[in-house]
C-alpha cells in the first residue's frame, strides 16, 4: 500500500527518510526502492556498519552522491543525493557523542539549495522512573538538537531535519496509547523536547498536510503480527524551517516496502519541495 499526497509539480525535490535497520540486510530492498521511488536526496538511518563497510559503490552505481558517519553494529546515519553534497559535517556540534547518529550537509541545484540532516534520535528506553542513563542521553540530545536548529534558523535558510525521532507526537499517532504511557517514545517529557523543536519555529512536515491516523504509521515491530494488525506508530518526521516549509508541496509514504522478503520495521518517508 502506497500513501502519497501531491500538489505542484515544478522544480520538485523530492527528500526521503529511512530507517533502514542495517544497510547490508536490507541492501536489496534499498536499492530496489531507489530505482523506483527516484528520490533526489536521502536520509539513511540506523546503518549497523562503519564507514568503510557501507555499500557506497552500489549506490553510488544509481547516480548518488553519497556521505556517511558510520559505527560499528549499532547506529550509523547517512545522507544519498543526486546533487553535489557540500559542507558535510557529522555530529550534532559542541555535544559530545561517542554514537554515530547525526549527519548534515548543502545540497545545492541550478534552482537553489537546500541544507538536510539525517538523524536517528536515541530511543531513551529503559526509562527508569525518568532518570535512567538511556532516557537522559536522549533528553540532553534533543536540547543539543534544539540548540543546533537555533542556530540553523539565525542562518534564514531553507533546511530540513529528516529522520528516525523516536518521537510519537500525539495519540493519534499511536495504535494504543494507553499501552505506550510511561514509555521514552511518549512521556511527557518527550513530548515537551520535541514541542520545543517545533515552538522554534519549525514545520513538521506530514501533520502540517494531513491528519495523523492509522494510515500515516511509519513503524511496526517485528513480533506479534503488529504489520498485519496495522499495530502501528508514526516515529519518522522531517522538520522544515519557515523558508522550507513555505516550499513544502506534498509527501508520501511508501508502506508497501514492509511487504517486501526481509523488510525493515520502519517504512521510507518522504516530502517534496518546490525549489
Amino acid at each position: 500500500m502506497r500513501l502519497w499526497h501531491v500538489f505542484r509539480r515544478l522544480n520538485i525535490m523530492k527528500i526521503a527518510s529511512w530507517n533502514v535497520n542495517s544497510v547490508k540486510a536490507r541492501l536489496p530492498n534499498l536499492l530496489t526502492w531507489l530505482e523506483e521511488a527516484q528520490p533526489d536526496i536521502v536520509g539513511l538511518q540506523e546503518l549497523k556498519c562503519v564507514d568503510d563497510a557501507f555499500p557506497r559503490a552500489d549506490i553510488e552505481a544509481l547516480g548518488y552522491n553519497v556521505e556517511t558517519h558510520g559505527q560499528k553494529t549499532y547506529n550509523g546515519v547517512a545522507l544519498l543525493s543526486k546533487h553535489p553534497l557540500e559542507d558535510a559535517s557529522r555530529g550534532l556540534p559542541d555535544f559530545n557523542d561517542e554514537q554515530a547518529r547525526y549527519i548534515e550537509a548543502v545540497v545545492s541545484t541550478d534552482t537553489g539549495a537546500v541544507r538536510v540532516a539525517s538523524l536517528y534520535l536515541p530511543n531513551g528506553n529503559p526509562v527508569e522512573d525518568g532518570n535512567g542513563p538511556k532516557y537522559t542521553y536522549k533528553l540532553n540530545w534533543m536540547a543539543a538538537l534544539e540548540a543546533h536548529a537555533k542556530t540553523l534558523l539565525g542562518y534564514d535558510e531553507a533546511f530540513v531535519l529528516a529522520g528516525d525521532y523516536n518521537v510519537i507526537p500525539t495519540p493519534q499517532d499511536v495504535h494504543n496509547p494507553s499501552a505506550w504511557e510511561g514509555d521514552a517514545l511518549y512521556r511527557p517529557e518527550t513530548h515537551a523536547a520535541f514541542r520545543r523543536l517545533t515552538n522554534l519555529g519549525l514545520t513538521e512536515a506530514v501533520a502540517s498536510l494531513s491528519a495523523t491516523d492509522d494510515t500515516t504509521y511509519t513503524f511496526w515491530d517485528y513480533q506479534a503480527g503488529a504489520w498485519p494488525k496495522n499495530n502501528g506508530i508514526r516515529i519518522d518526521h522531517h522538520l522544515l524551517s519557515p523558508l522550507a516549509a513555505d516550499r513544502l508541496t506534498g509527501f508520501g509514504i511508501d508502506k508497501h516496502t514492509r511487504d517486501w522478503e526481509r523488510p525493515s520495521d520502519h517504512v521510507p518517508v518522504w516530502i517534496t519541495l518546490d525549489v
